[in-house]
C-alpha cells in the first residue's frame, strides 16, 4: 500500500500523500463506492484517473472514512458528512488529500513541467519572476505559486474566482517551504497560511 507520506500540519489538520503503483483492480480492493461513484468511475476514459478516484478513496480510507462519507456540493467542491474539512488533488501518479477538524482548507498536486513558464501571465504578474535566470528555478517557483492559488481557490470553492485578479500569494523562498496567500474578491477578503512541498518532480502545495 504505497501511502507515500503523511504530513500532521498541526493538532486538527493532518495531509495524505498515495503514489500510485498498483492496478486499478488492486486499488479498489477492500473499498465499497456508492452506486454515484461507481457510475462516476466508469464515465472515465482514462485508467490513470480511475486510479486516481481510487488512490483518493484509498486515503480516505487511512483516515478513517468511507467512500459515504463524501458528498459534492454544487460547484463540485468536496465535503465530509461529519462537517470535517476536505480537499482533494490529482496528478498523474499522485493523489493527496488535507482533512481539518477545524478550519477550510486546499491542497493541489502538480507534476513540474515547462509548459508552465508559458501559461504564467495567465496567472500571475510574469515580470515578478525576471530575476530567477535558472530555468528549473522558475519552473518550481511557479508551480508552488500556481498549487498555491489553487489550493486557495479549492477553499474559497466557488466559480468566478480570477487566479491572477483575486488570489495573492506572498513571495517566498524555497528554503522556507512556506508563504501566505490572500484572496480578495468582491468585498471578501481573507488570508491563509500555505507550505509546499517537492518531491519526484511532483509539488504539492496545501493551504490552511
Amino acid at each position: 500500500m504505497p501511502l507515500y507520506k503523511t504530513i500532521r500540519v498541526n493538532d486538527f489538520t493532518k495531509v495524505l500523500i498515495w503514489k500510485i503503483e498498483e492496478s486499478l483492480e488492486d486499488l479498489t480492493k477492500g473499498i465499497e463506492l456508492t452506486e454515484q461513484s461507481k457510475k462516476r468511475v466508469d464515465a472515465m476514459k482514462s485508467i490513470l484517473h480511475q486510479q486516481g478516484f481510487m488512490s483518493i478513496r484509498q486515503l480516505l480510507k487511512q483516515a478513517g472514512y468511507v467512500d459515504a462519507d463524501v458528498f459534492y456540493d454544487e460547484f463540485g467542491k468536496p465535503h465530509l458528512k461529519d462537517k470535517n474539512y476536505l480537499s482533494i488533488s490529482h496528478s498523474f501518479t499522485f493523489t493527496a488529500i488535507i482533512i481539518s477538524k477545524k478550519k477550510p482548507v486546499g491542497i493541489d498536486v502538480e507534476k513540474q513541467r515547462d509548459k508552465i513558464v508559458k501559461i504564467a501571465h495567465k496567472f500571475t504578474p510574469i515580470e515578478e519572476y525576471n530575476t530567477i535566470a535558472n530555468h528549473e528555478a522558475l519552473v518550481s517557483k511557479l508551480t508552488i505559486v500556481w498549487g498555491a492559488k489553487e489550493s486557495l481557490y479549492k477553499i474559497y470553492g466557488k466559480k468566478k474566482l480570477q487566479f491572477l485578479h483575486h488570489i495573492y500569494i506572498e513571495d517566498f523562498s524555497f528554503i522556507d517551504t512556506k508563504t501566505t496567500g490572500v484572496i480578495k474578491y468582491k468585498g471578501y477578503v481573507s488570508s491563509y497560511d500555505i507550505c509546499f512541498l517537492e518531491f519526484e518532480g511532483f509539488t504539492c502545495v496545501y493551504a490552511f
